[in-house]
């Protein structure tokens, strides 16, 4: 086992070393021997040694580098050292967090990480919170304990009736609601399409004063970071108004929500704690490694309630039960590396992560913009949509970043238009490496020109 650990320590330490020099996005050469890695199942044992050597020598090329410092394409950060580090730890421990008697420490480490992490969103610190594999589940969490409450209000018990021949309940969104919020809703059982959609302005923002009469059990759910534009929507509006009402607000705040933990871009975020319910990555912009998703109730009995499991081999007694707040049982250590990037960053580091961040968005846009190509929002946070013409240029342009390979961005559609999405994510990502990128996308954009 020591060597074995030591050889996928050297391993792991040279893959990061190389990711500077290779292209952001794996060549066609680099994956072409991906078939090695199916064939039959070998029918005798294979030595761990030479396992390790065929997935790392295999797949290790074949892998995009968003652990590097010039990936855009998606809201990817990277994962900070102490979170490496502290994920490899927690996998040796090789914990069950699923009740505090199976894991004294990751309960403790829980607890203490969900108090940061109220502290830096500025959320209310009587929230309850959990680890999730990502804000698909986290939204999928905090809404089961939104259709739980308001269904509750209507005197309707769902855990034990379900929902058929219950009160309907409504969900009102904006008309750039992301998808997951939408898959969320199906795997409820409150429907993908049966939605009321609210009008956005021109950033994507839901506009308050569109939305219907909020009677009913209802639940209205906001963006906190549209995925395209970075934009809010006004959400101290929007949660006076539902609240008058009766409704519950529900924040997808997968990557903005972290603007709450900087000063200079706090004021993106205001009237977003006024909320019920919050659903967030730490695989985004705090930089741990995959999968690693966030989500806070207000009411956290709210949250146990709609979450919570009890078995005659159960034995309660922690004072917060993980297992009680959380889709899933079995589950991997995921608070460790959340509490590692915390402890590391503290909150005047994080804070300049995220500054840093939305100045090097800033500085994309600037550039592209003085060389002729459209920015299509208002860089706010860290996302920009740049335009380089119609859709068959900007694929070209696209084709031709990746082809490069010192950076990598997406495609992506932006009211009706064709366009390149560029997020800035990542601890790792320099100055250097902007103005870098920066050159190869125009150089890019002028060799379609040239064609």
């Amino acid at each position: 086992m020591h060597r074995l650990l030591d050889d996928a320590s050297r391993r792991a330490q040279r893959y990061l070393n190389e990711l500077d020099a290779r292209p952001v996005f794996p060549s066609e050469v680099m994956r072409a021997r991906l078939h090695e890695l199916g064939g039959p199942l070998p029918e005798e044992p294979t030595p761990p040694g030479d396992v390790l050597a065929l997935l790392d020598e295999v797949a290790s090329p074949a892998t995009v580098a968003s652990a590097g410092r010039r990936y855009y394409g998606f809201v990817t950060g990277g994962a900070l050292p102490a979170t490496v580090a502290a994920s490899w730890l927690a996998t040796a421990w090789d914990q069950n967090c699923f009740t505090a008697m199976m894991s004294p420490a990751v309960a403790a480490i829980e607890q203490v990480t969900l108090g940061w992490l109220l502290e830096v969103l500025g959320l209310p610190r009587e929230a309850g919170g959990a680890f999730v594999t990502g804000a698909t589940m986290a939204n999928l969490a905090g809404l089961a304990a939104a259709r739980r409450a308001v269904l509750a209000r209507a005197g309707w018990d769902v855990d034990e009736d379900g929902l058929q021949g219950g009160p309907r309940v409504r969900v009102v969104v904006g008309a750039e609601v992301h998808s997951t919020l939408r898959k969320a809703l199906g795997i409820l059982g409150l429907g993908r399409s049966a939605v009321q959609v609210v009008p956005v302005d021109a950033q994507g923002r839901l506009r308050a004063d569109a939305l219907p009469a909020l009677d009913g059990p209802t639940i209205v759910c906001l963006q906190a970071g549209n995925v395209n534009s970075g934009a809010f929507d006004p959400a101290a509006e929007v949660c006076a108004a539902a609240h008058a009402a009766g409704a519950w607000v529900h924040v997808d705040g997968a990557f903005g929500l972290w603007a709450a933990a900087c000063p200079a871009r706090a004021h993106l975020a205001r009237g977003f704690a006024d909320a019920d319910s919050w659903a967030t990555d730490a695989h985004k912009w705090l930089n741990v490694p995959y999968d690693s998703g966030l989500v806070f109730v207000r009411d956290a009995v709210a949250l146990r309630g709609a979450l919570s499991i009890s078995a005659p081999y159960l034995q309660q007694g922690a004072p917060r039960e993980p297992g009680d707040f959380t889709p899933e049982s079995s589950r991997r250590a995921r608070a460790v590396e959340v509490w590692a990037a915390l402890r590391s960053l503290g909150s005047r580091g994080l804070a300049e992560l995220i500054e840093r961040n939305c100045r090097q968005a800033q500085r994309f846009a600037a550039r592209l913009s003085a060389a002729g190509a459209a920015i299509l929002n208002d860089v706010v946070l860290n996302q920009l949509v740049v335009s380089f013409g119609d859709e068959a240029r900007n694929r070209a342009v696209l084709a031709r970043i990746t082809a490069d390979g010192t950076c990598w961005c997406g495609p992506t559609v932006w009211r009706g238009r064709a366009a390149m999405r560029i997020s800035v994510s990542s601890w790792a990502t320099t100055d250097a490496d902007v103005e870098r990128s920066i050159d190869a996308i125009l150089a890019s954009a002028e060799g379609c020109d040239a064609t």
